[in-house]
């Protein structure tokens, strides 16, 4: 495709496009001025306030709580259906359950948040419960295909013979998952929950319909404040959720390129 006339251009265009703004957002949020237009000098003076700030402070923890637990339940289950899918037999209907476990990424967003919304209202009116416990269901619930992924990707990838040798030395099944399967399984496993915190950790469109008064996320507060007042502090927040992201992103490719 490299030799088609036109393609090398069209891939620098497309490339500008994508990262000049996020490059430019960076850089302002080094401005030591008001203005998120009009570069006035160099400074860290948002990044202290960002840091300095308690409402910046409290969602930031809410993020890595509601991220951390989301991502620790999706990968549970996602390892147990990436085996239930992969060290089976063949049987009627394992097209339909591997379907079943993508479908969150071939739904639209919004819709898994409407119905996510509807269901968890009722759930409280039932029950009166309003804490942050909806908040980590709806997250774990929207990744565990993102960390289904990588650990189905690994266990297909695994040669079954160490797996059979130990069944073949009276290993327990048990024994052999924890001192075989698991071991080998590893990186998959943290490839996926890094995947899957790092999705949490950026959603917006979920965590908006989801969450209750008083537990916005670092995303959704950055989202308000845009709607009131645009600051260089946002940009500094921006930049530092950015950071955070490209290097978890960066190692879980790391880890999927040793598994190769």
């Amino acid at each position: 495709m490299r030799r088609i006339p036109g393609f090398a251009g069209i891939a620098a265009v497309s490339f500008v496009l994508l990262y000049a703004p996020i490059v430019t957002l960076v850089v302002y949020s080094f401005n030591a001025g008001d203005s998120i237009a009009l570069w006035e000098g160099l400074s860290l003076r948002w990044f202290a306030a960002a840091w300095a700030n308690e409402q910046v402070q409290e969602a930031t923890v809410r993020s890595l709580v509601v991220a951390a637990s989301a991502s620790a339940i999706a990968t549970a289950v996602s390892t147990m259906a990436a085996l239930g899918t992969t060290r089976t037999a063949p049987f009627p209907g394992s097209m339909a359950i591997y379907a079943l476990i993508n479908q969150p990424l071939m739904v639209p967003e919004i819709v898994t948040a409407v119905a996510l919304l509807i269901v968890f209202a009722m759930i409280k009116i039932s029950t009166g419960y309003s804490g942050l416990g909806y908040l980590i269901a709806a997250h774990a619930a929207f990744c565990v295909p993102f960390a289904y992924l990588p650990i189905r990707a690994r266990l297909e990838g695994m040669d079954l013979s160490y797996e059979v040798a130990a069944a073949d030395l009276y290993a327990t099944p048990w024994q052999t998952f924890r001192r075989i399967t698991l071991p080998l399984l590893s990186p998959g496993i943290v490839a996926g929950a890094m995947l899957a915190f790092v999705i949490s950790l950026d959603d917006v469109v979920i965590t908006e319909f989801v969450k209750s008064a008083g537990q916005d996320t670092l995303p959704t507060y950055m989202l308000g404040q845009l709607r009131r007042a645009v600051t260089p502090e946002v940009n500094a927040i921006s930049t530092a959720l950015l950071a955070v992201t490209v290097v978890l992103l960066s190692a879980f490719f790391v880890l999927n390129r040793q598994r190769r």
